[in-house]
């Protein structure tokens, strides 16, 4: 019997090699080498990586063998997963194996800038003995904030429970009763800010959590308050972070990461690198032996599930199953729309219902139910979504859901909608379907509002009183800021003037939260939402 052949096609641990087993011939080429990887591809039914090999369409082209490909870690910028998809393959990453590196360092950080360890470092090393200048702060009795409660929000909230300090978490799809478990309060972004002498920040980064952490935040803070970002640069404005420790409005800061990387070449970031309140480190957040291993250790036990033709608990892109070719175009559809519905909800739902309508309602539609859970959940945990992990995270935040069907649909052939009820009882609903011989992706439904528009990358979502040169205005501050409209629509939930509109605002390019805070504002917004939408 001749033995599946996997391609190595960067270093990776001796343990790594042994738990592919002698059953699977490995073979080893350097990835970065396009022509050999081209050639090499060819003939292996499973490929892995770490981050410098390039995984593109070329490479899916050059092979129709080729069954799988593993990233032996977190990301995947360098794996095209949607062209690993159109061609049938597999695509597996290791979501869990830095999340206790990445606690372990934010703790760090955490000590690291309560009691200057880096400037005593520099400065012993300068033939300096500066005690007195030096002198820190006890984390005991301290409160802590930590803002996203995820994997890693909660296993720093374990590591510091031994430091005897009061825990406040910060994050709209928390599970209360596990955050009280880990001796931490749920509370809003404001209070905790106004109450944290430290804040770490661990969320994934999304329009709207970019600069979460800014001017208004620290205007809330106490003086003595120290932030940390190990998690994703960018989450901290960096500009106010500057403006903050440099008047004083804050102790200090310890990031790991930054917007541009390295800091030195961007002119915001770099600034932080004068001051002697910051502590900084070069993206070290995974950057751990056991990280390492555990990556490569994970990928190659779900490279051997894979090629055994069984169920990969760390796959991506596929649903565990054989999906209905009638299904199928659905599946990115549902992901869009479970995006889309995680932004206008803006908090976790009680109760998620997936209603699957029209001739599909009559197949097994299970993967279009995993495919909007996992677009639920792209933006609210900082690890790698699947659709075997996404019911899971469901699950873990207290969240029931459930799969209806109905053969019948009025309006559209086949129809998705997404309707959660959340913790007051306010109901959001999202549908789309599939458009045309392209199969292109419509929104048909927000709430109440009736639509017809196309489910584009970039969006900008808006609830406001219709009246006359409303829309005059937000064009016009959009042009002003460089950002096309490519299409829009405006639904009026009632036939009167003044009545609630809701605008969908198809886009060129992603618009940031300021701008979109500044429209809100300037047409006095009961909402607006930017949504950029992946799949």
């Amino acid at each position: 019997m001749t033995r599946p052949v996997v391609l190595i096609a960067e270093e990776l641990s001796p343990a790594t090699v042994e738990v592919l087993g002698p059953d699977i011939e490995v073979r080893s080429v350097d990835g970065t080498d396009r022509p050999a990887l081209l050639a090499a591809v060819q003939e292996a039914d499973a490929l892995m990586v770490r981050s410098a090999t390039q995984v593109d369409a070329e490479v899916f082209a050059a092979t129709t063998q080729l069954k799988v490909v593993a990233r032996a870690g977190v990301g995947l910028d360098n794996v095209d997963v949607a062209a690993a998809t159109t061609a049938g393959v597999m695509v597996i990453n290791a979501p869990t194996s830095n999340i206790t590196s990445a606690a372990e360092l934010a703790v760090g950080l955490i000590l690291a800038s309560l009691r200057n360890i880096a400037r005593a470092d520099a400065s012993v090393k300068a033939g300096k003995w500066e005690r007195k200048q030096l002198t820190g702060v006890e984390l005991l009795g301290k409160t802590v904030g930590i803002v996203g409660f995820g994997r890693i929000g909660q296993l720093v909230a374990e590591r510091l429970a031994g430091f005897g300090v009061h825990l406040l978490a910060y994050d709209p799809y928390v599970n209360h009763t596990r955050a009280a478990e880990l001796g931490a309060r749920v509370v809003e972004l404001d209070e905790l800010m106004r109450s944290a002498d430290v804040v770490t920040v661990h969320l994934p980064k999304t329009p709207e959590t970019t600069g979460l952490i800014g001017a208004e935040q620290f205007a809330l803070a106490k003086p003595n308050l120290h932030v940390i970002n190990a998690a994703r640069g960018g989450l901290v404005d960096e500009d106010a972070l500057y403006q903050a420790l440099t008047t004083g409005q804050i102790a200090g800061a310890a990031l790991d990461v930054f917007t541009s990387e390295p800091p030195a070449a961007s002119e915001t970031a770099s600034r932080l690198l004068e001051l002697d309140t910051v502590t900084l480190t070069p993206h070290l957040g995974a950057s751990t032996a056991e990280a390492q291993e555990k990556a490569g250790i994970a990928v190659a036990r779900s490279v051997r599930l894979a090629l055994a033709g069984e169920l990969v608990p760390d796959a991506v892109n596929v649903a565990g199953g054989a999906i209905d070719d009638l299904v199928r175009p659905g599946v990115a559809l549902a992901d869009r729309l479970g995006q889309l519905f995680t932004t206008l909800a803006g908090e976790a739902p009680t109760l998620v219902d997936i209603i699957v309508r029209g001739e599909i309602a009559s197949r097994d539609v299970s993967a279009l139910k995993l495919s909007a859970l996992r677009g639920m959940f792209r933006s609210v945990v900082t690890e790698q979504v699947s659709y075997v992990n996404a019911p899971v995270l469901a699950k873990e935040r207290g969240i029931a859901v459930q799969l209806e069907t109905e053969e019948t649909s009025e309006r559209f052939r086949n129809v998705v909608t997404i309707r959660g009820t959340l913790r007051d009882s306010t109901v959001v609903t999202v549908s789309g379907t599939l458009s045309g011989v392209e199969q292109a992706h419509k929104l048909i439904q927000v709430g109440e509002h009736a639509l017809d528009v196309p489910l584009s990358e970039h969006l900008l979502v808006i609830r406001y009183d219709d009246g006359p040169g409303l829309i005059g205005q937000y064009g016009a501050r959009l042009g002003e800021a460089g950002v096309n409209i490519a299409g829009m629509q405006v639904s009026r939930a009632g036939d009167s003037q003044g009545s609630e509109a809701l605008v969908i605002l198809n886009l060129d390019e992603s618009v940031d939260r300021e701008l979109a805070e500044r429209i809100g504002a300037a047409i006095g917004a009961h909402s607006i939402h930017t949504v950029d939408l992946v799949y």
